[in-house]
Formats: C-alpha cells, sequence, structure tokens
C-alpha cells in the first residue's frame, strides 16, 4: 500500500485545448510549495497525484498545497492495486482508522468513480459490493448516502485509491498564467488582501511600499516585509520595491493645498508604481482601495487618482465592507500582522478636512504647480528591492 496526495482541480476543466498549459502550470507550483520535501508529482485524467513524501512529511505537505492556486481539494490517500480483495482489505483498514481517530460514527457512505471502464464491476456495484463488506466488519454502522459521517471514496485508475477525507483547496487559477501586476502594498489591512485575491486569479505580483523615514519607523518597514512574505506563501514568489517617499511627501505638505494633499500623495505614488511596473514587465496596477472607506476612496476621488496613470487600476475590494476584507485576513493569516500598531505613510500628515469630490482640473493644476519630476527620479533610483519567496 502507498500513500499519496490525491489533488483534484475545478476551474481548469474549463479551458479546452489551453487545458495543459493551465495544468503544467499548477504542477510547477506545487512543485515550488513542496521544496524540500521531495515529490514526485504525476498528472492523469483530471487528477494529479503528489507521491514519494515521507509518513512525517504528510501534514505539512498537505497544509503548503490547500495555499496553491488551482487546488480545488486534496486527499490523503492508500493507493493499492485493483484487485478486489486487495480494495477491500485497503478500504477495511483505512475505515478501522477513521473510525480510531475520528471520533465515534454512526454513519457512511461509499462514493465509487471508476476511469477504468475495463474494470469488471461498475460504480453502482463497488458502492453495494464494498458497502456490504464495511457493514460486515463494522456493524455498529449504517448506510446514509444524504448526509454519511463518514465518505468512503474509491477510484479505480491505474491504481484503486482509497480515501475517507476531502480537505478544500484555494480554488482560483495557478499563479502566473495570467501575466503579472503590480500590488501597492501599505502596513494595512487592505492592500494584501487586495494582493491575495488578484493572485488567486492567476496573476504573478510584484510590490511597491512607499515609506516616511523618519516619519515612518524601520518597525513598520519590516512589518510589510513580513506581509508580503504572508502573501507569497500563496503567490509563490513577490519582489518587493521599497521607495523612500519623505521629499515628495514634505513637499506636498509644504507647498500643495492642504484639502488636496492624500490625493495628490495618491496621485504621485500611482505615477512611481506605474513606472516600476513597466520596467520589471507588470502590465497593471493593484490597490486595496474600498468604494467610500475613506476620503480619498471616494468616486471623485477614485477617478482623479486613475487620471494619473495609463495602466489598468484592478481594485478587487472595491465593493467589499470592512467586515469582509477582515474576514479575508484572518483566513489567510495577514489580520494579525496588519494591525500591529506601525504608521506608514498613508496614516502620516493626514489633513484635517481632506477633499471628498475632488475636480480633476484643480487637482492637476495643484500638481503641476510644482515640479516634482526630479524627486520622482531620485525616488525611483534610491528604491530598494527585496525578492520575497
Amino acid at each position: 500500500m502507498e500513500k499519496v496526495l490525491l489533488v483534484r482541480y475545478t476551474e481548469i476543466h474549463l479551458k479546452g485545448l489551453n487545458r495543459p498549459y493551465f495544468e503544467r502550470a499548477l504542477v510547477d507550483n506545487m512543485r515550488r510549495a513542496l521544496h524540500g520535501l521531495c515529490p514526485k508529482i504525476e498528472r492523469e485524467h483530471g487528477r494529479i497525484y503528489v507521491r514519494n513524501i515521507a509518513e512525517e512529511d504528510f501534514p505539512e505537505a498537505t497544509e503548503r498545497l490547500t495555499r496553491v492556486f488551482g487546488i480545488h481539494s486534496l486527499s490523503p490517500a492508500a493507493a493499492v492495486d485493483k484487485d478486489w480483495e486487495t480494495v477491500v482489505s485497503a478500504a477495511l483498514e483505512l475505515m478501522e482508522k477513521r473510525l480510531a481517530e475520528g471520533g465515534p460514527a454512526r454513519s457512511f457512505k461509499v462514493l465509487a468513480r471508476r476511469s477504468d471502464k475495463h474494470y469488471f464491476m461498475n460504480s453502482d456495484e463497488i458502492n453495494r459490493e464494498l458497502g456490504g463488506r464495511v457493514l460486515d466488519r463494522f456493524p455498529e454502522l449504517h448506510v446514509d448516502v444524504h448526509s454519511p459521517e463518514i465518505k468512503l471514496s474509491v477510484e479505480i485508475r491505474d491504481m484503486a485509491y482509497i480515501y475517507c477525507e476531502e480537505i478544500p483547496g484555494a480554488n482560483g487559477m495557478p499563479t502566473g498564467t495570467a501575466g503579472k501586476a503590480t500590488l501597492l502594498i501599505s502596513g494595512g489591512i487592505d492592500s494584501p488582501v487586495a494582493g491575495y485575491m488578484m493572485a488567486k486569479r492567476g496573476l504573478t505580483l510584484n510590490a511597491v511600499h512607499f515609506y516616511s523615514y523618519p516619519y515612518t519607523s524601520e518597525r513598520a518597514r519590516d512589518k510589510v516585509v513580513e506581509l508580503t512574505k504572508l502573501v507569497s506563501r500563496y503567490a509563490v514568489e513577490i519582489k518587493l520595491f521599497l521607495v523612500p517617499f519623505t521629499k515628495i511627501q514634505m513637499t506636498i505638505y509644504e507647498q500643495c493645498p492642504e484639502k488636496e494633499t492624500t490625493v495628490l500623495m495618491r496621485r504621485l505614488m500611482m505615477k512611481i508604481a506605474e513606472r516600476i511596473a513597466k520596467e520589471d514587465g507588470s502590465m497593471a496596477l493593484i490597490t486595496g482601495e474600498s468604494l467610500g472607506q475613506v476620503a480619498s476612496q471616494t468616486l471623485e476621488a477614485l477617478c482623479v487618482t486613475n487620471d494619473a496613470v495609463d495602466m489598468p487600476v484592478f481594485r478587487p475590494l472595491i465593493g467589499f465592507d470592512k467586515d469582509e476584507i477582515m474576514d479575508i485576513a484572518r483566513r489567510i493569516g495577514t489580520y494579525e500582522t496588519s494591525i500591529l500598531p506601525y504608521e506608514d505613510c498613508c496614516t502620516v500628515f493626514v489633513p484635517k478636512h481632506p477633499v471628498t469630490k475632488p475636480k480633476l482640473d484643480d487637482l492637476r493644476a495643484s500638481e503641476a504647480a510644482v515640479d516634482f519630476s526630479e524627486m520622482i527620479e531620485k525616488a525611483i533610483a534610491d528604491t530598494e528591492v527585496l525578492v520575497i519567496k
């Protein structure tokens, strides 16, 4: 008996003739996620099998794979020869282990899938025959086809794969199959969630963070690096650009209308992020903005911000409320780091009465009144780059 991880995917099935490309990308990402565990990964007819994992590494391998986008679910399974008595013996052993480790249960169901159409029994016959053998061995159980406490699954393929557990995966599309985009990441709750959601749709992520030392501390910088690491558990590898923004931010504060400072800051951040994104091969920007959440995220402010760049700007959280965003942050493990009390540059020099309905012509005029070009070039030239894995 061989223990394997049986991996399922769903959305990839819709890709027609391009499906092999997405399957290969998924396998590559799985191999990266399992680095150091020496896996052997095989594809076959809508399933992916992970073999050669040491018994003590199975929990770690399973946890890592649940964070790989493109995986719908996975099951630790026993792979045995298709000889019927061998199948029955393995199924009974698995049921005995499940009843011993999983607590008391009273009902079960056998769920057979026969991909090998030459097998001497069809799926219904396997269900009935194996169900009868389970009842003979465990008379305290009964069959419940609608809401069983235990689902004993058997897949007849090149071998027989038997399992009782189906662990949810991250779903989505394999990272790297939809191109590259650049995330504007702050130290808050929203932007890491936005990056996670776009990586789930297959994007490779880069990230740009703006800091204003000494008004923001080294701990604030370290917090963003840690948040990027947490997102990279799902997004594979992220190149993080750390941009010094103090000179630009102070100039805005000193020379521009106070009520416009937040929106002007956003415009200049977008301009710099677009420059970095284009130079690194990204085709879009990503932000964590949610409509109406703060003054710079009103519809008017978002339109003024968009005017600063030519790239598409993805805002996956635009229709989410804060509770929904926090729920996702908790689920993906970024929330506790995001709420650490270290300020980022978006929270310093905040005007008392920010403009909520900025007019584009007014903002363009305020921006044109100050020559930011040299400051932008200097900020880009002094940008630090980290590769986060």
